[in-house]
């Protein structure tokens, strides 16, 4: 499991850099397990992404997932991200 979580957090420093920090956290209640990722940027932005599973493999892949989604949306400029929200409404 820490090879997995080594593995995606390596593809999302590739694709977004300036990673400084991340924390992990497991827990388990009944059938459920949940993973919560905690990412601190070079910024000090700090980006969370919870996640839960029945098994402890798919909620992790599905918090890098969310992850991977806040980054990036972080990653536009504030610009892109104004047109964006032009062309929505």
């Amino acid at each position: 499991m820490q090879q997995r979580i080594a593995r995606g957090l390596e593809k999302l420093e590739q694709q977004f850099g300036g990673l400084v920090d991340a924390t992990v956290r497991f827990e388990q209640d009944g059938p459920l397990r949940r993973v919560e990722l905690v990412l601190r940027g070079s910024r000090g932005r700090r980006l969370v992404a919870e996640a839960e599973a029945r098994y402890f493999g798919p909620a992790l892949a599905l918090a890098l997932a969310r992850l991977g989604a806040q980054l990036r949306h972080v990653k536009r400029t504030r610009r892109a991200r104004a047109r964006r929200a032009l062309t929505r409404a």
